[in-house]
């Protein structure tokens, strides 16, 4: 909805079949981070303060869930298993990291997506 005015928490809500109290708890974080705005009265909501290709999927998942690690306290692990779990960390960031939020709004606009499949953060 990027140039369309504001939407309200609701609408996100009964659109994406979401809690408006689960979106109330992520807002807040977004808002903080300055990748949303919010604006009151009859036709106030959110929106996205950066334009939709300037947001990664990564930024999003970092903010509302820290640090993209796979395994903790890899130092322990025997070398070859190290540089598994180092590889397979440096190639989710590198997806996450290069998939915008103006991607994944087309590739939901298109209906590519599987039934019944839904991106979770």
């Amino acid at each position: 909805r990027e140039g369309q005015g504001c939407v309200s928490l609701k609408t996100i809500a009964e659109e994406n079949n979401l809690s408006d109290l689960y979106l109330e708890q992520l807002v807040g974080p977004l808002r903080n981070a300055g990748l949303i705005r919010s604006v009151r009265g009859a036709k106030g909501g959110y929106q996205l303060r950066l334009p939709a290709e300037e947001i990664t999927a990564g930024d999003i998942i970092r903010l509302l869930e820290g640090p993209i690690t796979f395994v903790e306290s890899i130092e322990s692990e025997p070398p070859a298993q190290k540089q598994l779990w180092l590889r397979m960390r440096d190639s989710v960031r590198d997806v996450l990291d290069n998939t915008t939020l103006q991607y994944l709004a087309e590739y939901k606009e298109t209906d590519q997506n599987l039934d019944g499949y839904m991106f979770y953060i």
